[in-house]
């Protein structure tokens, strides 16, 4: 991997404009009006903390809520508060950790499986909506570049905290 300009190095402007981008757009998915209206879509009244944990669990095995946390970059709490909300509403289930029959694992149940994939299609819907007129190779150029570029930060971030694991 290659080694990171001084600190004193300005960036480039082409990487301050992907800063700029990268902020308008986590602004824009991430405003509560924004999150309120999906959820109203997709016919899933759900709060984002728990939209994120689904989303998390949706794409990896059944974890320990401490892995969870962590893979989310949350305190344990958030996480223990979370699921109990998600259990309570029928999401996810606790189940026994096959490598340690103290420790439990939490799993998606068939309505959250149902709740993200309603959520992940609404989503879906808005975006294509959003970029009608692009042409497909542009699609197929933004997604590969994007994944790059996530690929790319997750590397990152690993190599600046050593004892935490990348996240898919």
């Amino acid at each position: 991997m290659p080694t990171p300009p001084p600190p004193d190095v300005p960036a480039s402007p082409e990487v301050a404009e992907i800063e700029r981008a990268l902020h308008r757009i986590t602004y824009l998915s991430t405003r509560a009006r924004q999150h309120e209206r999906l959820m109203a879509l997709a016919g899933v009244p759900m709060d984002r903390a728990a939209v994120a944990l689904l989303r998390r669990m949706a794409d990896a095995e059944p974890m320990r809520p401490g892995e969870l946390a962590a893979r989310l970059g949350v305190e344990a709490s958030h996480v223990t508060r979370t699921v109990q909300q998600l259990e309570k509403s029928g999401h996810v289930t606790r189940v026994p950790d096959p490598d340690d029959r103290r420790a439990q694992r939490i799993e998606l149940t068939d309505a959250g499986r149902e709740a993200i994939a309603r959520i992940r299609e609404t989503g879906v819907r808005g975006m294509q909506a959003a970029l009608a007129h692009w042409s497909p190779e542009d699609l197929r150029q933004l997604a590969t570049l994007f994944h790059r570029m996530v690929d790319d930060f997750l590397a990152h971030a690993t190599d600046e905290e050593p004892d935490r694991a990348p996240t898919p």
